[in-house]
C-alpha cells in the first residue's frame, strides 16, 4: 500500500516549483519592483496555504472513498 498517489507527487511538485519561482520574484532587484512586492508573496502563499496542503490531503482523502466503498 503506498501513501503517496501520482496525484500527491504532481501536487507537491508543483509547490516546489511555485515556491522557487516565489523565491526566484522575491530576490529580484530593484526591491521596490512591482514582482517583488505584489506577486511572489501570493505566490508564495498559494504555494504554502493551497498548493501542499492538498497534495497532501488529496490522496488520503481518495483512498479512504476507495475502502468505504470496497474497492
Amino acid at each position: 500500500m503506498r501513501f503517496f498517489t501520482k496525484k500527491n507527487y504532481l501536487g507537491i511538485g508543483l509547490a516546489i516549483l511555485l515556491l522557487i519561482v516565489g523565491f526566484f520574484l522575491l530576490g529580484q532587484k530593484p526591491a521596490d519592483n512591482s514582482l517583488a512586492l505584489n506577486v511572489a508573496p501570493f505566490v508564495l502563499l498559494f504555494a504554502y496555504l493551497v498548493v501542499i496542503p492538498w497534495s497532501l490531503w488529496k490522496g488520503a482523502n481518495d483512498e479512504e472513498n476507495g475502502a468505504d466503498k470496497g474497492v
